[in-house]
């Protein structure tokens, strides 16, 4: 970017030129559509593969297969509609996570985001001609320098970059119900601490470990506010949702329109971790004790208490990707109630970069 647009950000030999991320956002909702089309705008466009083989009609009995073979044809999808920077996310939980890796790196993916538990043995189903970039998600400087330490000393390979995310993303949070509040573990108090923790890294490295942050960016102001502490880019979700080319339904980005600040709500999930979501009737009646009858299709995610679970968590988040709201809920930042309106990928960022210019003025 230039004319006082934000610096590109550099990943390896990978250069955005519009130093945003939009996060993955799993079970449907963001795919080759969203993806291709932030790609497009110069940003790097980002399948989550959490649940993706719900568009594969065998899910159920053949739970492996149909996951890797939607994530094949999604890479293949959003590759025919863009010529641009393309990542996934992997998240460490999933039980699957070997098998959507190495689907990943053979489809020749640019990057692999990967976080929802620490990624330490990532680098291991490297082969030695793979162009793939390896990034770790994580919600600390402390998380920042095991992965670091772990990939550097058993791998020799140094992460290609790292995201911090911080608690005001949507969806599965990395931190106990008590810090995602408490100003000690904000995103701007965690982004000096991993950029101090990866400094050596990079040193030691010769190279750039650009830190992007993440949980909560919703601005162009934002934005400029994180580049200006050190941020090589940032990472932005919630607010990808509000746009034509997100890959749910209309009725679920109708939930972030019409959602005030009081239906962001910190739920319990089924796996163990807190997460934000819009409130709404599905997860009023879990609150109030009541059961959705389930049977587990496959242990997806390696925390989830099925047994005890009031709800199977992956139904849910198809259900409600498919707009079937009263089955299902949608997860959300902590910034979704701002939405007023459905617009496209291009529009969203030509708002951005005036935001952000207006910032910088």
């Amino acid at each position: 970017m230039t004319a006082h647009g934000p610096q590109p950000l550099q990943i390896g030999d990978l250069t955005a030129s519009l130093p945003i991320i939009q996060g993955g956002m799993g079970v449907g909702v963001s795919l080759s559509g969203l993806a291709s089309a932030v790609a497009n705008e110069g940003g790097i466009g980002v399948i989550a593969t959490a649940g993706i083989g719900m568009i594969e009609a065998d899910l159920f009995k053949n739970f492996l297969a149909a996951n890797t073979r939607a994530l094949r044809s999604e890479i293949r999808r959003a590759r025919e509609l863009s010529t641009g920077i393309l990542g996934v996310n992997i998240m460490v939980a999933l039980s699957n996570f070997g098998e959507l890796v190495k689907t990943a790196l053979d489809e020749q993916i640019d990057i692999i985001f990967s976080g929802a538990g620490l990624p330490l043995d990532l680098p291991r189903f490297r082969r030695g001609n793979d162009r793939t970039k390896l990034v770790p998600i994580v919600s600390s400087g402390r998380a920042a320098r095991i992965v670091a330490k772990r990939w550097t000393e058993r791998y020799d390979y140094p992460p290609d970059a790292v995201v911090v995310e911080g608690p005001l993303a949507g969806g599965h949070l990395g931190f106990k119900p008590e810090q995602i509040g408490d100003p000690a573990y904000a995103l701007t108090s965690l982004l000096p601490e991993v950029l101090r923790e990866i400094a050596p890294f990079e040193a030691q490295a010769r190279r750039p470990i650009p830190v992007i942050a993440g949980g909560g960016v919703y601005t162009g102001a934002d934005i400029y506010r994180l580049l200006q502490l050190g941020a090589a880019g940032v990472q932005m979700a919630t607010r990808f949702v509000t746009t034509h080319e997100c890959d749910a339904a209309a009725s679920f980005k109708e939930a972030y329109i019409c959602a005030t600040p009081e239906d962001i709500a910190i739920i319990k999930s089924p796996v163990g971790m807190p997460g934000r979501a819009i409130r709404n009737r599905f997860l009023e009646d879990v609150g109030a004790g009541k059961r959705m009858p389930f049977t587990c299709p496959y242990h997806c995610i390696v925390t989830c208490d099925y047994l005890n679970s009031p709800y199977c968590i992956a139904l849910a988040l198809i259900n409600a990707q498919r707009g079937r709201m009263h089955h299902g809920f949608a997860f959300a930042g902590a910034n979704a109630h701002r939405a007023t309106e459905i617009v496209s990928v291009k529009d969203l960022v030509a708002t951005l970069l005036d935001e952000y210019r207006a910032a910088a003025a």
